[in-house]
């Protein structure tokens, strides 16, 4: 892939990107949420048309209109959510819109066979007569890879596909790979996982905001240099960040050993009141996932969480309101603003939540707070009629910190409160948070960009591979957090390979 650009109305998701795939080796593309990696995939599978480039398959020019004159040609993808047929069986997935026939209807008992050769080639040994969705969502990722197989792909495309595997399951997906690979198969394996790209790539691409910024062999890459890559930052040229001063009181919220299957490991947490701790890591670290365990929003399959000293069985999120915990997600589009409501409604939605349904808050009430905090937290313009959709987005997120504030929380969780905002709305919320502090409230504060975290917070928990990894107190700086995220030394083989399939 030569030059590769993609564009959407006003938006240029890939500019001028080269990319290189050969045959019998396993590539790692790597970089953060918006680099381009998904853009990437579908320009090379048909999904986007090209704004300008050019990809060459097997030493030909080609030009896919869509996914299925990939897959006619052998390149195939298994996605991170399983496209599968839960209700039909694994041959009848892995052969589906291929069957076998026999006078002119579908021959079962070859077919049959035929899926249990394709299932043998990756030594996967399960049933092909059994239905799909009988079977754990790892072995459903594992025929997903067969029914790729089953077209003779060349090119394999696994996009996260060990999101919501154990570490057995992992193991397991790796050996499939390394037999593919070894036939000769190109393996294009996106992942947010540092200690996986090691492990299994051969080499590694970077992308950032669109572009290309690092191509490597994974044994020449450093784990710091690769995250600098990814962060767009490099050690020792950060910075020096003014720290917030501060005494914390009693530890408000306490977690020992909470985690969940597939989510997160077991991890202990302590946040306590007046103080701001950082939680800091790549995508898909498990920072949001540990979010979402101590406010109720995911159920925890082990440890338990202390609130003021006491044990607080989480049924769910209203449970954790109740307890005086409030989250403000990532996502403000999807699980935050109701885009249609006035700011008042989106403002007091929370409160009216936790009063329960049957007792509206009282108009003046609402007034009363909503006229506060438009002030405290200035947003504009101030109207509380106005559609929270016609703020610009910094505006949105001052109307989601509102919401929880009305509560009157002890722990407040913010994830990623300024992604996507202006500086002067990213200035601003982060003095609010200070403010919040020193009044005494607890917060937790999620962001991906280091300097935000090291600058807000008193304590930086890091996390790694959706691993809790260090806690850093003190003097901390981002040096210091991007070494531990980074990790574990270089490993990896470099290999020689002499034609690209895709280049």
């Amino acid at each position: 892939m030569r030059g590769i650009s993609v564009e959407f109305p006003g938006v240029k998701a890939l500019q001028e990107v080269d990319f290189r795939l050969f045959p019998g080796e396993v590539h790692a593309l790597m970089g953060e949420n918006g680099a381009g990696k998904s853009t990437l995939i579908k320009a090379l599978t048909g999904v986007h048309p090209l704004a300008a480039g050019q990809v060459s398959y097997a030493g030909e020019s080609v030009s896919f209109t869509a996914p299925a004159e990939a897959q006619a040609a052998g390149i195939s993808t298994v996605y991170q959510e399983v496209n599968l047929c839960g209700n039909l069986t694994v041959a009848e997935n892995i052969l589906l819109g291929r069957e076998p026939r026999k006078f002119g209807r579908i021959d079962g008992k070859r077919m049959r066979a035929r899926a249990a050769e394709l299932l043998a080639r990756i030594g996967l040994h399960i049933d092909p007569g059994s239905v799909l969705e009988s079977h754990p969502i790892a072995v459903q990722q594992l025929v997903a890879i067969a029914r790729a197989v089953a077209v003779d792909a060349r090119v394999l495309v696994l996009d996260e596909p060990t999101s919501s595997l154990d570490a057995d399951e992992v193991a397991e997906l790796f050996r499939i790979i390394r037999v593919l690979r070894d036939e000769g198969v190109a393996v294009l394996f996106v992942t947010h996982f540092l200690e996986q790209v090691y492990e299994i790539s051969d080499r590694i691409t970077v992308l950032r905001n669109g572009q290309l910024v690092a191509e490597h062999s994974t044994a020449a890459l450093s784990r710091i240099d690769l995250v600098s890559a990814m962060l767009g930052r490099e050690m020792g040229l950060l910075e020096e960040i003014e720290r917030r001063s501060g005494t914390p009181g009693q530890a408000f919220l306490v977690a020992e050993g909470v985690g969940r299957k597939g989510s997160v490991a077991p991890f202990d947490l302590e946040v306590r009141s007046g103080e701001v701790v950082g939680l800091a890591g790549l995508l898909g670290s498990g920072r949001t996932e540990v979010a979402r365990l101590l406010f109720g929003a995911d159920k925890a399959d082990s440890g338990r969480i202390l609130v003021d000293g006491k044990p607080l069985k989480l049924t769910g999120p209203r449970a954790a309101i109740e307890a005086g915990v409030a989250f403000s997600s990532e996502d403000r589009k999807a699980e935050g603003i109701v885009a249609d409501l006035s700011v008042r409604d989106n403002l007091i939605l929370a409160m009216q939540a936790a009063r329960g349904w049957a007792r509206p808050v009282p108009r003046k009430l609402a007034d009363e707070l909503v006229a506060k905090y438009i002030e405290l937290l200035d947003i504009r313009p101030a109207d509380p009629d106005r559609a929270v959709g016609n703020l610009s987005g910094g505006n949105q997120q001052k109307v989601l910190l509102a919401r929880w504030l009305v509560t009157e929380p002890k722990l407040l969780i913010l994830d990623e409160p300024t992604r996507g905002i202006d500086v002067g709305a990213k200035a601003q919320i982060q003095k609010v948070v200070a403010d919040l502090a020193a009044e005494g409230m607890a917060v937790l504060f999620i962001s991906a960009e280091l300097e935000e975290v090291v600058r807000v917070s008193d304590r930086v928990v890091v996390m790694r591979d959706r691993h809790k990894v260090a806690e850093l107190d003190g003097d901390v700086g981002v040096d210091d957090v991007m070494a531990l995220i980074a990790g574990g030394g270089d490993h990896g083989l470099d290999k020689d390979v002499e034609k690209a399939v895709v280049s």
